[in-house]
């Protein structure tokens, strides 16, 4: 008896030194946190295979939730409320309660994150991970009324975006091919059906609609030599040609396509890539710790140019598909050369304006306005998908370059780039002046107008 007492006693004494224990500290106003976070959402995006538009609505609905939980932490910062379309009654901390709204506020990213992608259990091991270190530094009190937290804001997120029309969009009908001179046709080597051809009637979270930015229309087709649609034409052809070993280059680090499919006789294979919105988060990330941010600044940071990124899909793919112009590899391959192929594969979707011009330019100017300009930066976003860094001295000329880039490959005529630029600043110029983050910012506006220079 005398034994067994002793051994309780002594465990008493372990479990009591242990509770006593001070915790391991941790910096939980470390961006390293997010951008962490959002590599990892990044890399499963990647991994799931999801399309450009639906990869920016995963990334915006996750950062909406991580900055709603962490402002709390930060007085200066204000709610998305009443500024973000439908979002109203994010749910509050409890008044008595402590918090580490730092790990709340991952919480939410990644559980938004998660309930938005195939692969779940990629994200289940991530959290864990993670979540060991915030339980080895927190009370227990804390630590479980962070999770709650999180967890709240994130469920309320959830439900808000239910309300976005996706659920809808995914029961109507396919794009419908015309076949009438002029009109997008589906390109090789797979052929496939256009891509979310009802993207624009997506609810958007800071434009009005699709269709306030919509830009003049295309050039009116016309194969005939010496039209102007035949000099847009032949520009690419001609460009695609004679390309340098710096315009390749160009094009090889823009291409940003998620699926680009391969075929070598009756094998066909496929690269998986990071996407355009992708891309951008990176580059979000990358100017982050040049600029030393912290967690809070990070976070609205992501928020910015994740907002930026799905309004920009949403108002280029309704021009898109109200425009529906041919691309440059069908037309090139009926009327010119039967044999040209573009640099890039082409993406499945109509032509005009270009995607990448149009939400580069937007986030471009979501980051200027945040990190300023001139800023210079090593583009290192591709480089785990195999391609060199390329260096910038500005949001805005590495938006431009995105542009560019889409002649280079052979996949877009020069109208598409040019315009996609300027409707992208519009929808970003409108983002930055009228969503609120921090209190007392000043806007900072970006010029609308732009020649981008071959």
């Amino acid at each position: 008896m005398k034994k067994k007492l002793k051994h309780l006693l002594l465990a008493g004494l372990f479990l009591w030194t242990v509770s006593c224990q001070p915790k391991t500290e941790m910096n939980f106003d470390d961006g390293e946190l997010i951008h962490s976070a959002v590599q990892k959402l990044t890399d499963i995006i990647v991994y799931d295979i999801f399309s450009p538009p639906v990869a920016s609505r995963i990334y915006s609905y996750s950062s909406i939730a991580a900055y709603e939980a962490l402002r709390h932490d930060h007085p200066e910062y204000q709610s998305l409320e009443g500024q973000i379309n439908g979002l109203d009654n994010v749910p509050q901390p409890e008044e008595g309660k402590q918090y580490n709204f730092s790990l709340a506020s991952i919480h939410a990213f990644t559980s938004v994150g998660k309930a938005l992608i195939f692969s779940e259990e990629k994200m289940d091991a991530y959290q864990q991970n993670l979540y060991a270190k915030y339980e080895s530094t927190l009370s227990s009190e804390v630590y479980e009324n962070s999770l709650a937290y999180g967890k709240q804001v994130a469920d309320h997120v959830m439900n808000w975006a239910g309300g976005d029309n996706y659920k809808q969009t995914r029961t109507f009908p396919k794009f419908t091919v015309k076949d009438e001179p002029g009109r997008w046709q589906p390109t090789p080597p797979d052929y496939m059906d256009g891509i979310e051809p009802h993207w624009a009637s997506i609810r958007t979270l800071v434009l009005d609609s699709a269709q306030q930015f919509r830009p003049a229309p295309p050039t009116p087709f016309s194969v005939e030599e010496g039209s102007q649609f035949y000099k847009e034409m032949m520009e690419v052809y001609e460009t695609g040609v004679n390309l340098t070993d710096e315009q390749e280059a160009i094009a090889k680090f823009w291409d940003c396509n998620p699926y680009v499919s391969h075929h070598q006789g009756h094998v066909m294979f496929a690269t998986k890539k990071i996407t355009p919105g992708g891309h951008w988060m990176g580059i979000t990330a990358i100017a982050s710790r040049t600029a030393e941010a912290n967690l809070m600044q990070s976070v609205e940071a992501y928020l910015l140019t994740s907002v930026s990124l799905m309004d920009g899909f949403i108002s280029c793919w309704g021009e898109k598909y109200k425009s529906n112009l041919i691309r440059p590899e069908t037309v090139i391959n009926q009327h010119v050369d039967p044999d040209w192929t573009p640099l890039l594969q082409t993406p499945p979707f109509p032509e005009y304006t270009s995607g990448h011009s149009v939400i580069s330019s937007a986030a471009a100017v979501a980051l200027t306005h945040l990190y300023g300009a001139p800023f210079h930066f090593q583009d290192t976003t591709e480089v785990a998908y195999g391609l060199p860094p390329r260096e910038f001295d500005s949001f805005i000329g590495a938006s431009e370059e995105a542009a560019i880039s889409r002649l280079y490959g052979g996949i877009h005529y020069m109208p598409a780039c040019e315009v996609g630029v300027k409707q992208g600043r519009k929808v970003g110029n409108f983002i930055v002046s009228t969503l609120t983050t921090k209190k007392d910012r000043p806007v900072a506006m970006v010029e609308e107008e732009t020649t981008i220079r071959k």
